[in-house]
């Protein structure tokens, strides 16, 4: 039998071309994960940076000056830091617990971040039910503060733990409330991008700041209890429970949840910016700014790049806002926080839902 050599290597070109295919397929897969964890990364570090920058404006003081030009790389120097801190087990608690809970509040809170479109063109998934898999991934956070609470051994930590589980399910109800009267009502869709969409049509008027304000309300203060923030920060007090749920944590595990609360605060805003300020859409007239709108029409990359900017500068501004927050209101006390979230918040989400669809079935 004899075989013909050209064939052979035919057959070895053509394999070694989808070889090539299949690792370029990757590649272009990875290629825009990499991309927004990148800018999850960066963006977490200006939010470090703006925070401690406002509260020294609040608090009439110098903030950080010296690890770069006006203290921008301070973020990074104190995550170096923790990064090369020893890692201390408690001797008597659970350390798969102990080990687990911070990876567990990390990982569930950047899943949310697949479903925001920074613009029309730039999401990872764009997905029908994409605002309830934010609330539901959000959901599984507070069980990695009550495990790492847990695995503690310590009175503090799981005190702190079951603090953070009971917060979360006292304001998660109200807070899906307020999307559904969005979904349901507004935009007849649990899409992201349609939500956007649906606020595109009228401008700035279209936003659903103006036709959902009390939703709006009841949103931002059970997002700031969601991201466990001033004057929410129950599960952490520090004058009743020392560090609440990370008292024993060190090192990269405590930097953890450092993390893990920026980036709750930061995909919250996100949230805010598409679910009630119009996301990516500049809700100018065309009038006013005839240039702008044609550079965006002519080149999709310049009209991607001016969409994550409206994305972000909405964002950042609500950031201000709850920042701001932070360092001006004291704190509640834990009956007061869950008395606002089932006797107030909790009714008024249900009249706002009943008068959203009420009105939908009256249109009909």
């Amino acid at each position: 039998m004899i075989i013909d050599t050209t064939e052979i290597q035919t057959i070895n070109s053509f394999s070694r071309l989808e070889s090539l295919k299949e690792v370029y397929r990757i590649i272009w897969m990875l290629v825009p994960i990499l991309t927004l964890v990148l800018g999850i990364t960066l963006g977490v570090l200006v939010i470090v940076w703006l925070e401690r920058e406002i509260s020294a404006g609040i608090q009439q003081r110098i903030g950080p000056e010296y690890a770069g030009p006006l203290g921008i790389l301070q973020a990074l120097a104190d995550g170096t830091k923790l990064l090369f801190k020893e890692n201390l087990l408690p001797s008597r608690g659970d350390t798969r617990l102990f080990s687990i809970g911070p990876s567990i509040a990390v990982i569930s809170i950047l899943l949310s971040y697949s479903v925001i479109p920074f613009s029309y063109r730039l999401i990872l998934a764009d997905l029908s039910i994409g605002v309830f898999l934010w609330i539901a991934v959000s959901s599984l956070a507070p069980v990695g503060l009550l495990m790492s609470g847990y695995g503690s051994n310590n009175k503090y930590s799981f005190l702190g733990g079951l603090r953070a589980a009971a917060q979360s399910i006292s304001y998660e109800i109200p807070l899906t409330l307020c999307v559904l009267s969005i979904s349901l009502r507004l935009s007849n869709s649990s899409s992201t991008v349609d939500i956007v969409e649906a606020q595109s049509k009228y401008g700035f008027w279209g936003w659903n700041l103006w036709r959902q304000p009390i939703g709006f309300i009841v949103f931002i203060i059970s997002s700031l209890a969601e991201c466990e923030r001033l004057p929410f920060d129950l599960p952490e007090a520090e004058e009743e429970l020392v560090a609440g749920y990370q008292t024993e944590y060190s090192g990269i595990k405590f930097g953890l949840f450092y993390v893990a609360s920026y980036l709750n605060l930061l995909v919250s805003s996100l949230f805010v910016t598409v679910l009630y300020f119009g996301g990516w859409n500049l809700s100018i007239p065309y009038i006013f700014v005839p240039e702008l709108f044609d550079i965006k029409k002519k080149s999709k990359v310049f009209g991607t790049i001016i969409d994550i900017f409206i994305t972000l500068a909405k964002t950042y501004l609500f950031l201000f806002i709850s920042i701001a927050t932070r360092w001006t209101l004291p704190r509640l006390r834990i009956d007061q926080l869950l008395n606002l979230g089932w006797k107030f918040l909790l009714p008024i989400s249900l009249g706002n839902l009943l008068l959203a669809t009420s009105s939908q079935l009256l249109s009909l």
